[in-house]
């Protein structure tokens, strides 16, 4: 568009020098003449170029709208794909929100404590057991009173046999009124609630300490397991209205149970299980030296039999030697038989030959 409006421009000035030249030169008939043919000439030439430039103009402007309709054609189409796409997005969006919060809601239900789906609370401290114990220290769902179908969530096992119940407890709603009432800032609804916390846990450890501790099956004392520091924090922190007594020393006074969280009742497990190895090892120790004493009388026996073999060999010693001196008396008699006028009687320290048999012998055994 520019270019045309400078060629028109360029064109219009070079008519008019034309004619102002025209217009300037030495006034003459001929000239004249000349001058108004020129004129004519120009006046036609500018009419052609008029004409030319307006069709110009009109094919240009012609040209660039459909062009420009082209373009918005073209911008209207790719902003439409990308709202399109746009809204896709949203949508789905929309659709994963939407499924988050039925897992949401699912995770709520499971966390309320509905027994045919389990609780979060029994799986954590499953999870703690099965770290930190060995698999033959514990137990699940063991049944401590046979005349109830009441069964504690684990049981672990100590030595001869002894059980310490453990259980868990999580009331989410009373835990959620707490959170609830600290985001509002309603001190007086977070009193309520915490109170109320409370008293479940009273109650859990009423119904823990009449159905699962039994002594002598198990100890004179059972724990309540919170799955989470923050709710453990809250019990360990709460303090009775008008005696300003502790939550967790009133519940082993009253009940016998002990609170734990995560932290202390790891702490708790580990001690255990060194305690189990000590004792593993003490027991090894003592078959290790039952053993050494059996030895030891072995080797007792075995010396006193070689002194009885010893002092048996001795005795047949003797009875060699004795052997040794009646042969020597038989054969000195059957010399004298055979020369019974010799009157020089045999060396008696001359050796026999069954004399020197029994020697030999003799020599042998020692």
């Amino acid at each position: 568009m520019d270019i045309i409006l400078i060629i028109i421009l360029a064109s219009i000035l070079i008519a008019t020098l034309s004619i102002l030249y025209l217009n300037i030169k030495p006034n003459t008939k001929k000239d004249d003449e000349n001058k108004a043919d020129q004129i004519a000439n120009l006046n036609a030439e500018i009419i052609k170029l008029k004409d030319s430039l307006n069709t110009t103009i009109n094919t240009s402007l012609s040209s660039m709208s459909s062009s420009f309709n082209n373009l918005s054609t073209g911008v209207t189409k790719d902003m439409t794909a990308a709202l399109t796409k746009v809204d896709e997005k949203v949508a789905a969006f929309n659709s994963q929100v939407e499924n988050l919060n039925e897992s949401q809601k699912g995770i709520n239900k499971i966390l309320a404590g509905v027994k045919k789906y389990g609780t979060l609370a029994e799986f954590s401290l499953g999870s703690l057991l099965r770290d930190l114990l060995p698999t033959s220290q514990y137990s699940s769902n063991v049944k401590m009173k046979e005349d109830t179908s009441e069964n504690v969530e684990f049981a672990i096992k100590l030595q001869d046999g002894v059980l310490v119940p453990v259980d868990s407890h999580f009331p989410v709603e009373r835990y959620k009124a707490i959170q609830d009432a600290h985001q509002q800032d309603d001190k007086k609804a977070m009193a309520e609630a915490r109170t109320k916390l409370a008293k479940a846990f009273k109650e859990k450890a009423k119904s823990v300490n009449e159905k699962y501790i039994v002594p002598p099956k198990t100890v004179d004392f059972a724990v309540v397991y919170a799955p989470t520091e923050s709710l453990f924090l809250e019990l360990a922190n709460y303090q009775d209205p008008s005696t300003k007594e502790l939550l967790t020393q009133d519940l082993m006074k009253k009940y016998k149970v002990t609170i734990m969280g995560p932290n202390n009742l790891s702490g708790y497990l580990q001690s255990l299980n060194m305690g189990f190895q000590s004792l593993r090892i003490k027991k090894h120790a003592s078959e290790i030296y039952d053993h050494l004493k059996k030895i030891s009388t072995r080797f007792n026996m075995h010396f006193n039999n070689v002194l009885v073999l010893r002092k048996k060999l001795e005795e047949a010693m003797s009875v060699v030697d004795s052997f040794g001196k009646d042969a020597r008396a038989i054969n000195r008699s059957i010399d004298s038989i055979k020369n019974p006028n010799d009157g020089d009687d045999p060396d008696p320290d001359t050796p026999s030959p069954i004399s020197s048999y029994g020697q030999v012998e003799k020599r042998k055994v020692s």
